[in-house]
């Protein structure tokens, strides 16, 4: 195999490591996000047993805020990852429209 061929491999094995990591990134994402949407949840379901006055809404708004915060950066994670995924999905095309020998055994 010649150097420019295991140079291209490389370069592929590095493009698919950056995709796994981007992946990682999008699964810690949504269970970033999961978890605000399961307290809220956990809170409405228990609403029952407590009332909205001000032996309950201090510890309320924090929550709501927290939860908030974890949302955004769910959302922030999510959208990051996917934009990169698009881009390095970009790469592999390119990798493949110009090397023959990365087309055959990537589809």
């Amino acid at each position: 195999m010649a150097d420019g061929d295991r140079l291209i491999i490389n370069e592929a094995q590095l493009v698919l490591a950056e995709k796994r990591t981007s992946l990682a990134a999008l699964r810690t994402g949504i269970a970033v996000m999961a978890l605000p949407m399961t307290v809220i949840s956990f809170l409405i379901v228990a609403s029952h047993y407590y009332q909205l006055t001000e032996n309950v809404l201090f510890l309320l708004i924090p929550l709501l805020v927290a939860c908030t915060g974890l949302g955004a950066l769910g959302a922030f994670l999510v959208i990051r990852s996917m934009v990169r995924l698009h881009r390095e999905e970009e790469l592999i095309q390119k990798l493949k429209r110009q090397n023959s020998i990365i087309s055959e055994y990537m589809d």
